[in-house]
């Protein structure tokens, strides 16, 4: 299900709340329970969401036998989310 972009809205959704993680603590993952209450997403398609970013190379994902994790931003998803979600320049 690409967009026309050519980027499904909800991995930049993703990306955002992860960059968002990334600017409050940089070094502190999010759990991924609070991911999907924050997306608003059943963990399903979490996962399903993380694994893409995750082959992508954007993202590092933990998962524990529990069924619990973690996920945080990797160097080049922190380098393309400071591109992407950059303020504006000021006038």
């Amino acid at each position: 299900m690409e967009q026309e972009d050519g980027i499904d809205a909800a991995l930049v959704a993703l990306l955002a709340l992860l960059w968002e993680a990334r600017q409050a603590a940089p070094a502190k993952p999010w759990s991924l329970a609070k991911l999907a209450k924050r997306a608003g997403v059943q963990m399903s398609t979490l996962l399903r969401q993380l694994n893409a970013l995750s082959s992508a190379g954007l993202v590092n994902v933990t998962t524990a036998e529990s069924g619990g994790g973690s996920a945080l931003l990797s160097a080049a998803g922190a380098e393309l989310c400071a591109t992407v979600f950059a303020a504006p320049p000021a006038p």
